[in-house]
């Protein structure tokens, strides 16, 4: 098998256990929550942990990776998230939930980054769209299954079967990756261990100061302090990465306007769909009345219709190319994100599924562009700090969307005086959360109608010769 197949098929297998566990956590967070004694919403801790993780150890995962090589750290960072899910199983509180989570995330910092360094260094640009479809497509299979087993496990079992099923497929992966994963290295610098200390501390004090507020779980005065130092600490980082001769985090890559287009809007929309997992499954139960199994079958659909996109993905970049796609597209998906919040306990299932079905789809197209965009026209030679710098972003953004729809949900109801699982609250959250993913649509605007033009197998780049160049200069 071809490499733009095989290695995307194994990489995806640690994508589909990441992916299955979020969304089955997601549809049971009532069911947890009532068993460990905390509020639905306070379990938010443990979804912003886990990103949280993510973001503070994706940085390092590049160098890591180019100083061990890919395979031994791609099947070491599995066996890491298998012993936070045994973890999270054995967890009887809220506490040990989060730090087996913590623990998985650990683990996921190392498996996406670096299988998608291995793809981006082993597969040529023009086929990259196609290679991240095969990506895309079993690892989408996480999420479709994710809810509906988690609400099958959570109705007829006890979720914490949810994190044991992570095993068997986890083993899998470990197997297939000795096998076929090539050992990639490249030579590396010393590690920069302030600019990690900087980066790392920063981001988890603003981060955890953030998914606090609004739930009475830590002082007000010390969730500020936690994002105020947070805050000093990356602008003192920022400085950092100025002067280091090697920075952890090469921010000079965001000069690069498809990589700055990719990483910043891509940012930006995955505010909105970061809350989704969060937000869906809330309203739908706690709003609704529906059991988790009932919850888990309606949006699963959202996922079922990613998968179709991924298949047609690199045809529509084709014919389009990567500028009115990001643009329209996003908008689009936008729109329907806001529209989650007009679903009501008597809007008939028909219609709900076909909302979350045409999401899904659209949603599938966007991601596919961001990921191949950011890549278009970076160097082999920086490949591993931009992976790096743009996985860190993409987690940053789904744990702030986290945040964001929670404090959402609990402003709307503190300003509506009706409980948290009101609708009218979601319909505020989603509007909210939809909103930000809409800005994204500037920064693509910004791209030129040219961009990517190599990966996307575009009609334009053969009439690059014959067309002035004038007419191919972004717009103003």
């Amino acid at each position: 098998m071809r490499p733009q197949r095989l290695l995307p098929l194994i990489i995806a297998t640690a994508l589909f256990i990441e992916n299955m566990d979020s969304t089955a956590i997601s549809t049971s967070l009532p069911q947890i929550a009532a068993d460990l004694g905390v509020e639905p919403i306070a379990l938010k801790l443990a979804l912003t942990t886990y990103m949280l993780a993510l973001a503070v150890f994706i940085p390092v995962s590049g160098w890591v990776a180019d100083r061990f090589g890919a395979r031994r750290v791609f099947v070491g960072a599995i066996a890491v998230f298998l012993v936070g899910s045994l973890g999270c199983a054995a967890s009887d509180g809220l506490g040990q939930l989060v730090a087996g989570r913590f623990v998985q995330g650990m683990g996921g910092a190392m498996m996406v980054p670096v299988g998608r360094l291995v793809l981006l260094r082993s597969v040529e640009k023009s086929e990259l769209v196609r290679a991240l479809s095969w990506l895309t497509i079993p690892a989408m299979l996480g999420p479709m299954l994710g809810p509906v087993l988690g609400g099958a496990i959570t109705t007829y079992a006890h979720w914490r079967f949810i994190f044991l099923i992570n095993l068997p497929m986890g083993a899998l992966g470990m197997w297939l990756a000795w096998r076929h994963v090539p050992e990639l290295r490249q030579a590396v610098g010393p590690l920069d261990v302030r600019g990690f200390l900087l980066s790392a501390g920063g981001l988890a004090l603003a981060m955890f100061g953030l998914s606090a507020i609004g739930r009475g779980l830590v002082p007000g005065a010390a969730l500020a302090a936690c994002m105020l130092v947070g805050a000093g600490l990356i602008a003192a980082y920022v400085r950092h990465a100025r002067v280091h001769p090697h920075p952890l985090l090469r921010l000079d890559l965001l000069r690069i306007p498809t990589y700055r287009a990719g990483v910043l809007g891509g940012s930006l929309f995955r505010v909105g769909i970061g809350a989704t997992p969060f937000l869906l499954p809330l309203m739908l139960q706690l709003g609704f009345g529906l059991n988790p199994l009932e919850s888990g079958l309606v949006t699963f659909t959202s996922t079922a219709g990613a998968m179709v996109m991924k298949a047609v993905a690199p045809r529509i970049l084709h014919r389009f190319g990567f500028r009115p796609v990001l643009v329209w597209n996003g908008l689009a998906a936008s729109l329907l994100l806001c529209g989650f919040g007009l679903f009501r306990a008597d809007t008939p299932y028909p219609l709900m599924v076909g909302v979350l079905l045409a999401s899904g789809f659209l949603r599938s197209l966007q991601f596919t562009s961001i990921n191949a965009i950011a890549y278009a026209d970076v160097d082999q030679a920086r490949m591993s700090q931009a992976s790096s710098l743009a996985a860190m972003a993409q987690q940053l953004a789904l744990a702030l969307g986290v945040t964001i729809g929670g404090f959402a949900l609990s402003l709307a109801g503190a300003l509506t005086g009706r409980p948290d699982d009101a609708p009218i609250n979601f319909t505020f959250a989603f509007m909210t959360v939809g909103l930000i993913s809409m800005v994204s649509v500037l920064q693509m605007r910004r791209l030129a109608p040219d961009a990517g033009a190599e990966m996307a197998g575009h009609a334009q780049a053969g009439r690059e010769v014959a067309e002035p160049k004038a007419e191919t200069r972004p717009q103003a």
